[in-house]
């Protein structure tokens, strides 16, 4: 009699799905080959020969697309075996139990190894699904594209089905409860985050097909990038959101006072990051001056490489994380995949290099192109950095048996400079011409923002931001000053070149300012999504440089006890235990006074996870515009039994976030079609691609 219907159905789901993967790449790649060598031969169209191609590719397609419902079908029997509380699979016997919500009975569906490696096939046969669906935006490329997606789909259902299965069977007698969900996982945020962040590390394959596709068949011009580009958007922009969601749970869950520890795996998510924001500025310079092809290529072949560096980084033991799963023998499954990866680039790279010429050079230093190649160059010198200090102690226990950990500082004190390079060149790179930008021009358009740099910077120093009288601290508040005044000077120009537009537009149409700035949003979205997003960074940059003037203090609270931090008085109320089926919990009552009035309670916990036998630190947090109270309950003094309690003062940290909002919002300005774009290539009325050749008129 068949005791686990649900599981058998999901291991036949992907089994099924494999074979569907592993046919549509075998006949992909047939049916390409066949059309190659019938084209090269002087075949016709609708000859015999291209027409049996034809229909093998379409009927690869179609097992493809088949390929997404039984992968679809093994996600939602895994879910199934997580809601009916099936404790004869083990996967679901070690990370749920039956006192956990249906939200979090959900999320174990990426909260271990075996479930995140399905979700990720799950993701990658969906954007496989929607490029077959969309395959007659460019057929043959598209064909190339999918058949290179099925590569990847037929690794990771294999990596699924051979090593790491979500549907093995607990050996035994089944068990009348599981041994619960991680604790630091049972937060609203990660229901969201690891989707958001897969959706991201995936979606880069998507681009990577279609960039080696196109470099296979020497596709002409550059159409693949238009194809691409929302592609590239949209994943970046997952990614965006999932690197951030991911600081703010470590920010509110974690307890240490901060967001971002330069730990292995936050690092594994920055770097594709990196590399895909650089691909995405410099793939302009290949669509307005045919530039930087080869650079380009390999940009999005190293974002790619990047996406599975991060996955074997989390999933083999490679690294110490609170993020990372424990150690695991699928690592050789990745280092093999890799090398294959990069064998197919590097020789089709040199097999087609011929295809990647720049059909233009580069002619001035001071120019749009040159601002491109110079934020490439930073963002790629960036992630070295990140990838040096994360690799380095692997290396070092290679080299001489002992694993060196490289720290914040490092990061830091390499990271700051280049980010503030960075934040420079956001600012004056929109306000460049492409080929040379006139020496009128220059100081036409930096006059505003280099009065809106020195007057923040004499603000900010009468205001007490003074590097010279900070200390040991000077580096950290002399780069807060630069990042202050930095970031006045880039909003300056942002809302001037909006402002330069809007007048051109007013003085076209007749209308009112506000009428005129929306109209040139709509005319161009790529271009005035792609500064809101700039605009966003900004205020994240801001909102990080906040964190030089962090201040802590730890003591023990008994009742009626008070600690004052900055402007803010906290009291001790009351203290107390509890307990409930899930956990037992320690925690303190706090009232928090501000110029002598009430504004809040708050009430910092210490939970102990019965199911894991796990302890957990719950924040307590008061955000304003100007800082966050951010207060933690370390535990109890054994000989007083009185609660200690930790309180960190953080200015200008919800700017982070609101900053993170603000790019998600740019990055969906900018995926909105422009309005009447073909209408505008032909009217004497159109809008210069850059308004700085407004001032050359």
């Amino acid at each position: 009699m068949n005791t686990h219907p649900m599981p058998e159905f999901g291991s036949f789901s992907l089994m099924l799905a494999l074979a569907l993967s592993v046919y549509t790449f075998v006949v992909g790649a047939i049916s390409l080959f066949r059309s190659h060598r019938e084209i090269a031969r002087g075949a016709q169209i609708g000859s015999p020969a291209l027409a049996l191609s034809s229909r093998l590719q379409e009927s690869a397609r179609r097992a493809g697309i088949a390929s997404f419902v039984a992968v679809l079908a093994a996600a939602f029997a895994l879910i199934w075996a997580a809601m009916t509380n099936d404790y004869s699979v083990s996967y679901i016997l070690h990370h749920t139990n039956r006192e956990l919500t249906t939200a979090y009975k959900f999320a174990a569906l990426w909260s271990g190894q075996e479930g995140s490696l399905l979700l990720w096939a799950f993701l990658l046969s969906a954007y496989g699904f929607v490029l077959r669906v969309r395959h007659k935006v460019d057929v043959r490329l598209s064909a190339y594209a999918s058949t290179i997606l099925a590569s990847a789909q037929v690794f990771f259902l294999l990596l699924i089905t051979e090593a790491s299965h979500p549907f093995a069977i607990q050996p035994g007698p089944v068990a009348e409860n599981g041994f619960g969900l991680n604790p630091l996982l049972q937060y609203p945020e990660m229901i969201i985050h690891p989707p958001m962040l897969y959706l991201g590390y995936v979606g880069f394959t998507v681009p990577f097909a279609f960039a080696l596709g196109a470099l296979m068949m020497r596709y002409p011009g550059e159409k693949w990038i238009h194809i691409t580009r929302r592609w590239t958007m949209v994943t970046w922009m997952f990614l965006t959101c999932g690197i951030m969601l991911g600081a703010h749970w470590a920010y509110s869950v974690l307890g240490w006072g901060g967001y971002w520890g330069w730990d292995p795996v936050e690092n594994a998510s920055l770097m594709p990051w990196l590399t895909g924001t650089a691909f995405l500025h410099s793939v302009m310079m290949q669509e307005k001056r045919g530039m930087m092809k080869s650079w380009n290529v390999w940009l999005i072949f190293s974002t790619f490489l990047l996406t599975l560096l991060g996955t074997l980084l989390t999933r083999a033991g490679l690294v110490s994380s609170v993020h990372a799963f424990a150690q695991s023998s699928i690592g050789t499954w990745f280092y093999g995949f890799m090398l294959v990866v990069l064998s197919v680039c590097v020789f089709t790279f040199f097999l087609q290099k011929d295809h990647l010429k720049s059909e233009n050079r580069l002619e001035s230093v001071v120019s749009r192109e040159a601002s491109f190649l110079f934020n490439n160059m930073i963002l790629l010198a960036a992630c070295f950095v990140v990838l040096w200090g994360t690799l380095f102690p692997i290396l070092s226990e290679y080299v001489d048996g002992t694993k060196t950990t490289v720290g914040a500082p490092f990061y830091n004190r390499v990271n700051i400079p280049i980010g503030l390079f960075l934040l420079m060149l956001t600012g004056v790179g929109p306000l460049l011409a492409w080929r040379s930008t006139s020496l009128r021009a220059i100081r036409r358009n930096f006059v505003l923002p280099g009065i809106a740099v020195v007057a923040s910077a004499v603000v900010l120093i009468i205001a007490g931001v003074r590097p010279w009288s900070a200390g040991d601290d000077w580096q950290s508040v002399f780069f807060s000053l630069m990042a202050f005044s930095g970031g006045a000077g880039v909003i300056t120009a942002i809302f001037a070149e909006f402002l330069r537009g809007a007048s051109v537009v007013r003085t076209q149409t007749g209308r009112n300012l506000a009428a005129s700035a929306l109209t040139l949003v709509q005319r161009n979205t790529r271009r005035y999504g792609g500064y809101l997003v700039h605009f966003g960074i900004v205020v994240m940059f801001i909102g990080i440089a906040g964190g030089a003037f962090n201040r802590s203090h730890e003591q023990e609270m008994g009742f009626g006890d008070s600690m004052q931090m900055g402007p803010y008085k906290v009291v001790c109320q009351s203290y107390t235990q509890d307990s409930n089926p899930v956990y037992e919990t320690d925690f303190a009552l706090l009232d928090v006074y501000r110029n002598g009035k009430k504004v809040t309670q708050l009430a910092p916990e210490k939970r102990f996870y019965l199911a894991s036998s796990t302890p957990m630190t719950v924040v307590a947090l008061h955000s304003t515009a100007i800082s966050d109270l951010y207060v933690i309950f370390e535990g109890r003094n054994p000989d007083s039994d009185k609660p200690i309690i930790k309180v960190f003062l953080n200015p200008l940290m919800i700017w982070i976030w609101i900053g993170v909002v603000i790019v998600v919002l740019g990055t969906m300005v900018a995926l909105i079609p422009a309005a009447g774009a073909r209408k505008r290539e032909t009217s004497p009325a159109t809008l210069p691609e850059s308004l700085t050749e407004v001032h050359h008129a």
